[in-house]
């Protein structure tokens, strides 16, 4: 993968929901002795007292770290958030599978925004640690809305893998180092 500076890094992490992609991230983060900044993507809805309390969990476990929000209505885009990293910073980007939901919801073409956040990654300064749930596990989906989010999100978190310098599979709070057990299939 061609970079503009050789020393930053993509570390793709996925797996179910819940089993420790965030916690791994945050230790990826800390360990590359750079300054981890948390980019959420979610967006907080102060009537969703669930979500809410989900976000302050969240909150308190990175501790003391700089956040920028990233959906759409509350700031910059991803793409641009990620090319105003420094060489000295590492981004915990939780989660595409959270930014992605953004735009299936208001029915905008997936593949222009991955295809720029593919390129915001090949060319940033700073590291990167992307969260991505696995979707297509389970059932398929029993309304459109849904099969497209499973089917975007599959598709980009391929591409990411494709990319990335390292990717892990997390589960039941394990992570597996795919590129050291497993082989390429096909392409993004």
């Amino acid at each position: 993968m061609l970079r503009t500076q050789a020393a930053a890094m993509l570390t793709l992490l996925t797996g179910p929901v819940r089993s420790g992609k965030s916690t791994f991230a945050l230790a990826l983060a800390r360990e590359s002795g750079k300054t981890p900044i948390y980019v959420a993507t979610a967006a907080i809805d102060p009537s969703d007292a669930e979500m809410t309390e989900r976000v302050e969990r969240h909150r308190a476990e990175r501790g003391a770290m700089r956040a920028i929000e990233t959906n759409e209505s509350l700031g910059p885009r991803l793409a641009d958030v990620l090319g105003t990293l420094n060489a000295g910073e590492i981004a915990i980007v939780d989660s595409l599978g959270t930014w992605l939901s953004t735009y299936v919801v208001a029915g905008d073409p997936l593949e222009p925004r991955v295809a720029e956040l593919l390129a915001a990654l090949g060319s940033m300064r700073g590291d990167a640690v992307v969260v991505a749930e696995e979707t297509g596990w389970g059932v398929v989906p029993p309304y459109p809305l849904g099969r497209t989010f499973r089917d975007a999100l599959g598709r980009a978190t391929a591409a990411l893998a494709g990319r990335a310098d390292r990717a892990y599979l997390v589960v039941a709070g394990f992570a597996v180092d795919l590129q050291a057990v497993g082989r390429r299939v096909s392409g993004p």
